[in-house]
């Protein structure tokens, strides 16, 4: 096997998010891979990634990570603030709802990176979108 080889390992959300929101209440920033279709036209299964910082404010509109039960994370839009009590839903879904306190917010999405680079060729050109 080759050396330089890239191994890929899957990490269980509880697992992962729980170190995630460690790492965030410490300061820190991190970027993951995104996994699901709820938020869908704007993050892709597998395809991109999203940068999640701490924050000190929460206004609707903002991408949160949120536990909205024991090891249970879901990284949605919030529709709706409150009070203490958020109002999120995936950019995808038509219906579904989640529903949350504030102190089960852990993280903003600060930003997202698209790895899909889309090649069309034009005659003999190659243009990158």
């Amino acid at each position: 096997m080759d050396e330089m080889a890239v191994r890929r390992m899957e990490v269980p959300n509880a697992v992962l998010l729980g170190q995630v929101k460690e790492a965030i209440r410490e300061g820190h920033t991190a970027t993951i891979n995104v996994k699901g279709y709820s938020m869908r036209p704007f993050l892709e299964h597998c395809r991109d990634k999203v940068r999640l910082a701490p924050f000190t404010d929460l206004k609707v509109g903002d991408a949160v990570l949120a536990e909205f039960s024991p090891d249970k994370y879901v990284l949605h839009r919030i529709i709706e603030i409150d009070g203490d009590v958020v109002v999120m839903m995936g950019d995808g879904n038509l219906r579904h709802k989640e529903i949350c306190c504030k102190e089960d917010i852990h993280n903003l999405m600060e930003r997202k990176r698209c790895l899909l680079r889309k090649k069309l060729s034009v005659g003999k050109r190659l243009l990158r979108h």
